[in-house]
């Protein structure tokens, strides 16, 4: 099932939010591309947060919403897995969406869509992506997804210009 992208998040999602955001920011100032995410039970806990780390390791696939799917078949139960919930800056490429599928996660809320972003790296005169973006859905049918939040994706299109040094 997928949440209408215009619902409103809760204050709790926009805490798990901002925190998304603000590891996507640790990101950019390591050199990284900005992506954050957060992984939160169903209960409300934090269970791990990461951001991402290609640029940095040199590994195209150190996306943080892959490492938290990882880390998820690793550390959860399949139950606790399909209640936890994927915070984002970024909506997930189709590596990420699938791994979250694969392993069982439940709802992904997200910042940005991959539409917008594809749509700003355009703006900013960067190639196109070597890989075609794709909805989340898509690809894990049935899923739970709410995104884009107006307000914090204008953030993250900050991050996105800095990244590629307009800002």
């Amino acid at each position: 099932m997928t949440a209408d992208a215009k619902d409103p998040v809760s204050e709790a999602d926009l805490r798990h939010l901002r925190r998304s955001v603000e590891l996507a920011t640790e990101a950019l100032e390591a050199g990284d591309w900005p992506f954050g995410s957060v992984l939160v039970g169903g209960d409300g806990t934090v269970l791990a947060e990461d951001r991402n780390r290609e640029v940095s390791l040199g590994d195209p696939t150190r996306h943080p919403e892959f490492e938290l799917a990882r880390w998820a078949a690793t550390h959860l139960t399949p139950e606790a897995r399909a209640a936890a919930t994927v915070f984002t800056s970024g909506e997930h490429c189709p590596m990420c969406a699938a791994a979250h599928g694969w392993v069982g996660l439940g709802r992904i809320v997200y910042v940005s869509s991959a539409e917008q972003t594809a749509s700003w790296n355009k703006e900013l005169g960067a190639a196109p992506a070597d890989v075609r973006p794709v909805p989340i859905t898509d690809l894990v049918p049935g899923l739970v997804v709410q995104g884009p939040v107006p307000g914090l994706a204008e953030e993250v299109h900050e991050l996105h210009r800095r990244f590629r040094g307009q800002s």
